[in-house]
């Protein structure tokens, strides 16, 4: 049976809705699941662009799917009463790996310290910066926006990845990932009903989160990546760009 990563944010419910596999589903933060893919202690996870990049050499890449936005996300912000231009220090998420290379990107003469600490912004992610939306008035800069501002392209934050020797039945498990896509996109109000049961948001707010996140990782989407894999390394945030190689030459969703 294919050990299966999911990050436990809302953001998977689309993957998920109707997924008809057999699979021993592992629940994490991105960053567990990237060391857990890495380690090989699971045979397919969703997990950091930047993690992927950082361990190319012995991970292979679904060729359908990633977790991007082309425009805001709402789910990475910047919250800071300074003006962007203005943040010198950022306090950052411990559970992200691209969302914190992104804000290195976006402002890299910004130091950053652990969530938590005294800064002029802080970086959350996933469920924690959708509820701050919610929560906190102070002003929140959408990271998916501000990537597209600057760049033109889709921001890819996720891939779905796989170790080397890759599982026989990826290209199956694959298919049914985006069959459950395809029914999520085609039920897009019950989609939000039941993930608004589950993670306790409303269901009118999450149809309209869902309907931001891009899941097909076609070709707009690999020139996104690739474009930020060379601004991380530009930082100093990694040492060369990988090759994106696949687990098998499939068709768009």
């Amino acid at each position: 049976m294919i050990k299966l990563g999911r990050i436990g944010y809302v953001n998977m419910a689309p993957v998920f809705f109707r997924l008809e596999a057999e699979v021993d589903e592992i629940v994490g933060v991105p960053t567990e699941l990237n060391r857990q893919l890495v380690a090989g202690e699971l045979d397919v996870a969703p997990i950091s662009s930047i993690a992927y990049a950082r361990n190319a050499d012995t991970l292979r890449l679904l060729p359908r799917l990633c977790v991007s936005s082309d425009g805001a996300v709402e789910s990475i912000q910047l919250i800071s009463k300074a003006p962007l231009e203005r943040i010198r220090t950022v306090a950052v998420t411990p559970e992200s790996a691209t969302s914190v290379v992104l804000t290195r990107v976006l402002f890299p003469d910004a130091e950053q310290v652990p969530l938590g600490e005294d800064a002029e912004a802080k970086l959350l992610i996933g469920d924690a910066a959708l509820r701050s939306a919610f929560e906190d008035p102070t002003p929140h800069h959408d990271l998916g926006r501000l990537w597209q501002e600057r760049t033109g392209l889709p921001m890819v934050f996720a891939v779905w990845a796989a170790p080397e020797p890759t599982h026989p039945d990826l290209p199956e498990l694959e298919e049914a990932l985006v069959n459950s896509l395809r029914a999520a996109r085609a039920n897009p109000e019950q989609l939000a009903h039941e993930s608004a049961e589950r993670y306790g948001y409303p269901a009118g707010f999450l149809a309209r989160y869902f309907e931001k996140l891009r899941y097909r990782f076609g070709p707009r989407e690999r020139a996104g990546l690739l474009t930020f894999l060379e601004l991380a390394r530009d930082v100093g945030e990694l040492d060369e760009v990988p090759e994106l190689r696949f687990v098998t030459a499939g068709a768009p969703v």
